[in-house]
């Protein structure tokens, strides 16, 4: 199985602020997160994570990468500092990413677009960034935790939805 997922912001007291999550302290944000990602995702499931993994002072990057489940790529996001970027534990890094599973074209980028590659050729855009708060475009979705009920959304959901 595919997955993909963003925003999830390990170790960032601000989502629990900022993004309201439903929390009383970090550190069960944090469970949460990695109870719901072990739910879904098994060991040899391909996890996409679309931007905004964890804060810098939020531990070690490699030892959280450790606990969740799945072959695991990041694209990375704007809240992604280096020592996430550089962890061993990501399968590929990269800014953005065009992936194709089966006929159907896939656009990854952290952020959400007007216009993407192939979009006349129901190419759909996955993105993150903007935490469920903006009307999608046709075949755009965000796949950040605060739109998927804080856990990583399966392709075959994604493909279901359009």
């Amino acid at each position: 199985m595919i997955y993909f997922t963003s925003d999830t912001h390990f170790g960032d007291p601000r989502v629990l602020r900022i993004d309201r999550r439903p929390f009383p302290d970090l550190a069960s944000h944090d469970a949460t997160l990695i109870q719901n990602w072990n739910s879904m995702v098994k060991p040899e499931d391909d996890v996409w994570h679309l931007g905004d993994f964890m804060r810098e002072t939020g531990g070690d990057c490699d030892q959280l990468l450790s606990y969740l489940n799945g072959r695991k790529h990041l694209i990375v996001g704007n809240n992604d500092p280096e020592t996430t970027v550089r962890a061993r534990g990501w399968g590929s890094v990269q800014h953005y990413a065009e992936i194709s599973v089966g006929s159907q074209l896939l656009i990854l980028c952290h952020y959400p677009f007007r216009t993407w590659n192939k979009m006349g050729r129901k190419s759909i855009n996955l993105h993150g960034h903007s935490h469920g708060r903006l009307k999608p475009f046709p075949r755009q979705f965000d796949v950040g935790v605060d739109a998927q009920a804080l856990r990583p959304v399966a392709l075959e959901t994604i493909l279901s939805a359009r």
